[in-house]
């Protein structure tokens, strides 16, 4: 069946360099004569993964907003160094759980068995995201292709460009801008972390010693802070997480609205989206109206795929994701 489906993609392949198809731009049928077969390809292989373990989902929709605003989608997040000066190696990336990037490479392996040089490491993480965003009860979309893998992945390259878990949203807002993100596309795409984790010491000055006069952020749950006090004080191995949203935090939905509207927001990047008078509307229609909520994400997460993106002659298609062509 292998053999069948590589011979499908040379005739393609042959097909593409005669007439051109998707040069220049982004496209959601760019594979259509080159691998036609891709789509299957990687959702097989991400819903592989993700019935292994859910933490899939979060691994690889975080490891995607993660390469997008550092150099662009262009999987520049994959790149090993063996001198840990790559962009995975940045001190903000270090908490990046490695099975998006498993997720990614195996879906790799399987596109490159059928169809090898052709799809790159940036459109299967696109890919695999929305894969993963499905399969965790979140909206499908259509997935624009056509990107190149980038030449360059350097740890100091990511300095400045990736929201903290401290920002007002004034920060936010400015952060998001730069790549053509509106306020809007900011709220939703934070929605993301309805099914995300976090490391109890990005949040520990919110439950501990916050300022002179409050011993927890006025502006979180009383009860909330508490349980995030005694799960953290329980628990000192540094590999332990809280989930980013109580309710159905294993599932792609809108309960994280919710939380920010009960004083639930883990970080304070969080919880200003709802203590935020020009951003709350938004929050609590996306609390209320689910609809709504996976509207605005797919439109922002297609926005996002376009940032910065490698085409045409630019970069490459790699073999090997962790590793620049030789």
């Amino acid at each position: 069946m292998v053999a069948l489906l590589k011979n499908v993609c040379k005739i393609m392949m042959i097909i593409v360099m005669i007439i051109g198809v998707g040069k220049t731009q982004l496209s959601e049928n760019f594979y259509r004569f080159s691998c036609p077969f891709v789509e299957p390809i990687v959702r097989q292989a991400v819903s592989t993964k993700f019935s292994q373990t859910s933490v899939t989902a979060q691994a690889t929709i975080r490891l995607f907003f993660h390469d997008c605003f550092v150099e662009g989608c262009d999987a520049s997040i994959m790149i090993f160094s063996a001198n840990g000066d790559a962009e995975k190696d940045a001190p903000i990336n270090l908490s990046l759980a490695g099975d998006g990037f498993d997720t990614v490479n195996k879906a790799k392996q399987a596109v490159e068995a059928v169809c090898p040089g052709v799809v790159s490491c940036a459109d299967i993480l696109a890919l695999a995201t929305r894969d993963s965003v499905f399969l965790a009860g979140g909206p499908s979309y259509n997935v624009e292709l056509g990107r190149r893998d980038g030449l360059s992945s350097k740890a100091t390259d990511v300095t400045g460009k990736l929201p903290e878990p401290e920002f007002n949203l004034a920060q936010l807002v400015s952060m998001f801008a730069k790549h053509n993100l509106t306020q809007t596309d900011m709220i939703a795409l934070s929605g993301a972390h309805t099914i995300g984790a976090s490391h109890c010491s990005k949040f520990a000055s919110r439950v501990s010693n916050f300022s002179s006069s409050n011993e927890v952020d006025p502006s979180m749950d009383p009860s909330y802070a508490q349980n995030l006090q005694q799960q953290c004080s329980k628990n000192k191995d540094p590999n332990f997480v809280v989930f980013m949203e109580t309710q159905t935090p294993t599932t792609f939905d809108n309960l994280y609205y919710q939380d920010l509207v009960a004083g639930r927001g883990l970080f304070t990047s969080d919880q200003v989206l709802y203590t935020d008078q020009s951003s709350r509307p938004t929050v609590v229609n996306f609390a209320n109206s689910e609809r709504d909520f996976d509207s605005a994400f797919v439109s922002a997460i297609r926005q996002l795929g376009r940032v910065g993106v490698k085409t045409g002659n630019q970069g490459e298609i790699r073999r090997n994701c962790a590793a620049f062509n030789s």
